[in-house]
């Protein structure tokens, strides 16, 4: 019997049964090209409008895709979306540690301006792309999270923040245009041929932080699932709020094996203090809120997804493997940098308190020898 859960269509839908044409926003981007290649070879997709403001001089696809040159926070490009059954929304910064203001001026007004474009074009359906991380991190969540459940992360200064901002800029135009269709799609941790940079880019530091008397569960999107679910969601397949990520979690003594970074436990009052003091020096881009996510669980169970067929192509496992390979292959073909530079492209809270307790206790051990 089909399903009839809300956010899962049974079958297909109308726009994916007649042949839909799909809209990308950042679309020159790796998670951007991935998405117009899927969606360009989709049986339900007749033709994809490729949006940035620096489209390819030449383009794999042919007539499949057409690209046009359009930036989010133009209120202009409605009329590149003219046509369009669905628009997928992924113009967007997904670097932690970039200007918050420029990152913030993108992800906000270009999110905010895209979707009243949707709106006045007459584009049924709106596809944004935020992370499981507006769920937020808690002692009692839920294991797995409800999709429908509060989003309880903080609206701060953050990417995390900027997520959440987001998705209540979605609810506005959804509630001021309804007859516009806004599906949310939350990642877990996204790897592969694009990353959140939240907590991926632990596995640039030389060891892993584990917060005393914390409960972490490692989970990971694959750029790949992600691809998949944003096809399902562009032609109506799924709605709603949807969640996607590999099937499950790792614990820790799983991520260590995998990575092979041996752990670093600190005290969760040392941690926060110390990221903290380095967010307000500016020694990292990240308040110490962040390592919350390393200490409570947010696993999603890409419940709506799976109710309607899809399944996850990548384990836990394998998308952390994969992950741990690539940061590999980047150190041994790039450029020796300083160590400031290397702390700064590590980034985030999690990381620096990793090397600077590893410094205190260097030094400490240092004056005991000496005593």
């Amino acid at each position: 019997m089909a399903s009839t859960e809300p956010g899962v269509r049974p079958g297909r839908s109308r726009a994916a049964r007649s042949g839909a044409t799909i809209a990308v926003t950042g679309a020159a981007g790796p998670l951007g090209t991935a998405l117009v290649e899927a969606l360009a070879g989709a049986p339900e997709v007749k033709r994809v409008v490729a949006i940035d403001p620096s489209p390819p001089a030449r383009s794999k696809l042919g007539r499949a895709v057409t690209w046009r040159t359009g930036d989010v926070r133009d209120p202009a490009l409605s009329a590149a979306l003219a046509g369009a059954d669905a628009v997928v929304h992924l113009a967007g910064d997904r670097a932690a540690d970039s200007d918050p203001s420029q990152r913030r001026a993108l992800n906000l007004r270009g999110t905010e301006t895209l979707l009243a474009a949707v709106a006045a074009a007459g584009v049924g359906r709106a596809v944004l792309v935020t992370s499981a991380m507006v769920y937020g991190a808690e002692p009692d969540n839920a294991i797995p999270l409800d999709e429908d459940g509060p989003l309880r992360a903080d609206a701060d200064l953050t990417l995390v923040g900027d997520w959440v901002e987001m998705e209540r800029i979605a609810d506005r135009i959804q509630r001021a245009h309804p007859s516009l269709e806004v599906t949310r799609v939350r990642p877990a941790s996204l790897v592969g041929a694009d990353a959140d940079a939240v907590l991926p880019r632990m596995f640039d530091a030389p060891r892993l932080l584990v917060l005393k008397g914390g409960r972490p569960h490692w989970q990971f999107c694959h750029t790949e699932d992600l691809v998949s679910a944003l096809v399902w969601a562009a032609t109506g397949q799924v709605d709603g709020v949807v969640t996607v990520g590999s099937e499950g979690w790792l614990e820790h003594a799983e991520v260590e094996r995998i990575s092979g970074l041996r752990s670093l436990v600190v005290p969760s009052a040392v941690a926060y203090a110390t990221a903290e003091r380095l967010h307000r020096v500016g020694v990292v881009p990240a308040p110490a809120s962040e390592l919350r996510y390393l200490a409570h669980p947010w696993v999603v169970g890409s419940q709506r997804l799976r109710a309607a067929g899809w399944k996850p192509s990548w384990t836990n496992d394998a998308a952390l493997a994969a992950h741990v390979e690539s940061l590999a292959r980047v150190r041994r073909s790039g450029p020796r940098v300083g160590r400031k530079d290397a702390t700064r492209a590590a980034a985030g809270a999690a990381v620096a308190v990793v090397g600077t307790v590893a410094i205190a206790r260097a030094r400490a051990a240092r004056r005991r020898r000496r005593s």
